[in-house]
């Protein structure tokens, strides 16, 4: 390696390439240097003089000594909730950002402890091994594990991250990719979820959160292999059947569902339980209350009225938004145990980074920070249950106690 800045750590600059959606060839022009010089960076060959490496820093908007941290274990291959276009450039952008995600949490834990993991546990290899009941049972035990009973959910993400997993809801220009769900070595073992924010849609951004939870728990055994196609669609239908059976409880369900099923019922139904009418309509059809016929007359019915990607109410559900990274943040600051200009250094990303990942406010570094009392903060929408609103209040604000020992 030739003189410079001998800390660069290669793997992070491959890592922010990925997260800024950046070709080597695009970086060098805007560092001013040839896109060869900045291959060398990527395999370590060679190192970028100081002038160069501040330059390199600011263009990434990352702070230099980010980019000599040695670089986080990677997190387990995605499984990822997508449109059959998927670019692979969109895939890994959303995964590197995951791993800033990744690393934003285990940063921030050095100062409190999360939510313990409480998930169904299942020892499928392979998808084929997985009959419907099985997907029933599942999403059935999580509910009763996660203390819901059997009515509507009323804040799912609440519920997850009392769960133990980390979700991170970011707008990420990367249309055709709408989330993915993967698994932390670095944070023993602890799951992680990245959503896409962009289409601002609660009720696709709820069905996308119980499909990514219905990944981590029936296909956390599995090799992936994305080349496989068509065991990828299995494990796809199989997460979408979860999604619906977490969501929409057969019995509770199919009881406030009148009979002749027709759209303007399920429009009711809609915003009771916090689903599309395009996926009550597959839930009823796996629950044998529509059968094929019936299932495609509706859809059809559905486009011809609404179109395929939009139906009425659609504003009636505003997006759930994950509060755990943001809480721990506010809770950190209040404390004085890391003061407001202090925490995208500590962190090492940019504020816009720190804000998008952690689910600040906007104005969040620009202006004083609005701090909430975590024993306050309540959904928005009806009164949850008592087991998620215990989540929300008395456990978070005993999950976030600092741990004895650890550096402020």
């Amino acid at each position: 390696m030739t003189a410079g800045i001998r800390d660069l750590q290669p793997a992070r600059l491959e890592q922010a390439l990925f997260a800024r959606n950046l070709t080597k060839g695009q970086l060098a022009s805007l560092v001013g240097v040839s896109a060869s010089t900045v291959t060398k960076w990527c395999k370590g060959d060679q190192s970028p003089e100081a002038e160069t490496f501040k330059r390199l820093a600011s263009v990434l908007n990352l702070h230099p000594e980010w980019l000599t941290r040695p670089i986080l274990k990677s997190i387990t291959s995605p499984l990822y909730r997508k449109n059959s276009a998927a670019l692979k450039a969109g895939l890994a952008k959303l995964r590197a950002r995951t791993e800033w995600g990744q690393e934003v949490a285990v940063l921030l834990s050095e100062h409190v402890d999360y939510p313990e993991l409480n998930l169904p546990e299942r020892s499928f290899t392979e998808p084929e091994q997985i009959r419907k009941s099985d997907i029933e049972a599942a999403a059935e035990e999580c509910r009763e594990l996660w203390q819901l009973g059997r009515a509507p959910i009323q804040d799912l993400m609440l519920a997850a991250e009392g769960a133990g997993i980390i979700v991170f809801r970011e707008e990420t220009d990367v249309a055709v990719v709408e989330g993915l769900s993967s698994w932390s070595a670095e944070l023993e073992g602890r799951p992680l979820i990245h959503l896409a924010a962009d289409k601002a849609n609660g009720f696709r951004s709820r069905f996308d959160l119980a499909h990514e939870i219905g990944h981590l728990i029936l296909h956390k055994r599995m090799e992936q292999k994305p080349e496989d196609k068509v065991r990828y669609k299995i494990m796809e239908r199989q997460a979408h059947q979860f999604a619906g059976a977490l969501l929409l409880p057969a019995q509770t369900f199919a009881g406030d569902v009148r009979i002749p099923i027709n759209l303007d019922n399920l429009l009711i139904l809609k915003q009771r339980w916090g689903v599309s009418v395009g996926a009550m309509l597959m839930r009823l059809h796996v629950l044998g209350l529509l059968d094929d016929d019936e299932k495609l007359a509706l859809f059809k019915r559905r486009s011809a009225r609404w179109g395929v990607k939009a139906e009425p109410g659609d504003d009636g559900w505003a997006p759930e938004k994950p509060r755990l990274l943001k809480r721990t943040v506010d809770l950190l600051v209040r404390e004085g145990i890391l003061p407001l200009d202090r925490v995208s250094p500590f962190l090492g990303f940019a504020a816009n980074d720190v804000v998008q990942l952690c689910g600040l406010d906007h104005t969040y570094f620009s202006s004083p920070a609005q701090v909430v009392e975590l024993a306050t903060l309540r959904t928005s929408r009806t009164a949850p249950s008592a087991a998620v609103e215990s989540i929300a209040s008395v456990r978070v604000a005993e999950i976030l106690a600092f741990k004895q020992g650890r550096r402020g």
